[in-house]
């Protein structure tokens, strides 16, 4: 699957239904050895104090990754477990 492919879907939790973001507004963490996705990287949503605070994102892992449709990507997530981190540019 191309990047082009995957751009402008959005992200859906299968856990709770909750919308997580858009790819395109995200990065992708490729293995270039191999040239396959290792997880979708999101930014934090932003508010006024995320603004100040050190950039975080959600690192979602490919292998949560269960159905890729026309118009979004299903993740099997637990929430209240999420990852939010700083992701090394």
């Amino acid at each position: 699957m191309r990047m082009m492919e995957l751009a402008g879907k959005e992200i859906i939790n299968f856990h709770n239904g909750a919308r997580l973001g858009v790819v395109g507004e995200s990065d992708l963490d490729i293995d270039i050895s191999s040239g396959r996705i290792r997880a979708i990287i999101l930014p934090r949503r932003n508010n006024l104090l995320n603004f100040w605070l050190d950039k975080q994102h959600m690192v979602i892992p490919w292998e949560a990754v269960r159905k890729i449709g026309r118009e979004v990507i299903i993740v099997d997530l637990d929430q209240t477990n999420l990852n939010f981190r700083r992701y090394p540019a």
